[in-house]
């Protein structure tokens, strides 16, 4: 294979592969190789969607042996057995010890398929028609769910004009000094604030794309209690942050909140084969049979691979390695933000959903190019790119993730210092 059947054949609007120029052959945990068997440390982890790494061996095999026993592969959303066994697991090991209790549906496969089903479940339930969404925030890339995306240049792609969402400030947008629920409440409940009550709060607990903008647990609760007061859905995208991302299997667990809707995809699909699913309250689940529908709405072999996934949530253990992993990147984050003096910076996020940001935007992609150089897979993030992203595997051991923070703060010493 040449390489130049990418740039003959591939569109422009072609992504990662711009800032990692390799072609990539194989890969097993945090680690990827490329064609040449060069080999590199993963702290994307496809942007969350492997949060148990490349190729988990437990998790392989049992898509494996599903696959040699002619499993079924697509059935629509009829019953199969291993939707059943998905769900059985999912309720007894995930929600049931966190006393929630929600019906589950399954979407199309993408994350931006469960907010679009999502806004219209919302819109259906409350018959309003706007859903209030929050600066900075990312919640996908069609219609519907773009509308609520805060970015102008993914917006702008749209090419029409993107209504029926209004925008609020997310917690400490204007700054540690200003509170943003009780400009918010002041809004709401203003009847000449010119904003309309909203079907729904569409909300990243913490915000991934949108620059690791982490909301407190009392601006969670403060806004979650508006909600309630005024009859609004609260919608949790927990599409990147969920899984475990931020040490709960539930992004949302710290608050101690139960949403209305909560959106599921990436790694609920357990080694990155697509799957994705709302979690809707009984009494919202207000659809008419097939009134929301899609051909690739139940990916069996992602249902086999999610049910082995679930097996890492069966005690406390897992999340507890994941906090302590998350506190070893949050000490070594803090070092390497401190290398080059005058350069501010400064780290946010939570668990292994961390990132350094920078006042000087530019400082980051070229932190995270030279970390590419020397092996090291890492994004920048932020509405001007200006934070480099840790997010590595959640099950990466401790050797892999000091060497990764190891050449991470190289790079950081060769841009800064040189």
């Amino acid at each position: 294979m040449s390489h130049d059947v990418f740039s003959a054949l591939e569109s422009e609007v072609k992504f990662y592969c711009r800032a990692f120029p390799t072609v990539f052959e194989r890969a097993r945990g945090h680690e990827l190789f490329d064609r040449g068997g060069r080999r590199y440390i993963d702290f994307l982890a496809g942007c969350g969607a492997l949060n148990y790494g490349h190729n988990d061996r437990a998790i392989k095999d049992a898509v494996v042996r599903y696959l040699e026993a002619d499993g079924i592969l697509h059935a629509m959303d009829m019953h199969t057995r291993a939707k059943g066994e998905f769900m059985e697991a999912f309720n007894g090991i995930v929600l049931q010890p966190r006393r929630l209790e929600y019906k589950i549906q399954f979407t199309g496969p993408t994350g931006t398929n469960a907010v679009e089903a999502a806004l219209k479940l919302a819109r259906k339930v409350t018959g309003r028609p706007t859903v209030a969404a929050f600066t900075h925030a990312f919640h996908g890339v069609t219609l519907g769910s773009l509308a609520a995306t805060a970015s102008r240049g993914k917006r702008r792609a749209a090419g029409i004009e993107l209504a029926n969402v209004t925008r609020l400030p997310f917690d400490g947008y204007f700054g540690l000094d200003t509170d943003t629920i009780a400009l918010i409440e002041r809004l709401i409940e203003d009847h000449g604030s010119g904003i309309d009550l909203p079907a729904a709060f569409l909300v990243e607990t913490v915000q991934a794309e949108g620059g690791l903008n982490v909301a407190s647990t009392d601006w969670l609760r403060r806004l979650t209690e508006l909600a309630e007061r005024h009859g609004i859905l609260v919608i949790v995208d927990d599409i990147q942050a969920g899984c475990g991302r931020c040490g709960p299997f539930f992004s949302f667990e710290r608050a101690g909140l139960y949403p209305d809707i909560v959106c599921l995809s990436k790694s609920i699909g357990g080694i990155g084969l697509p799957l994705a699913m709302l979690l809707i309250r009984p009494e919202i689940d207000q659809w008419r049979p097939g009134e929301h529908n899609g051909t690739f709405r139940g990916n069996n072999l992602a249902f086999v691979a999610a049910r082995a996934a679930l097996d890492y949530w069966k005690t406390g253990r897992f999340e507890a390695e994941i906090k302590r992993k998350a506190d070893t990147v949050a000490e070594r984050l803090a070092a390497i933000a401190a290398v080059g003096g005058a350069n501010a910076a400064h780290v946010k996020g939570i668990g292994l959903l961390q990132g350094i940001a920078w006042e000087r935007p530019e400082v980051s992609a070229r932190v995270a190019a030279t970390a590419f150089e020397n092996g090291l897979v890492v994004e920048t993030c932020g509405a001007d790119d200006e934070v480099v992203k840790v997010s590595p595997p959640l099950t990466i051991g401790d050797t892999g993730l000091a060497e990764g923070l190891d050449i991470l703060e190289r790079a950081v010493a060769a841009v800064l210092i040189g």
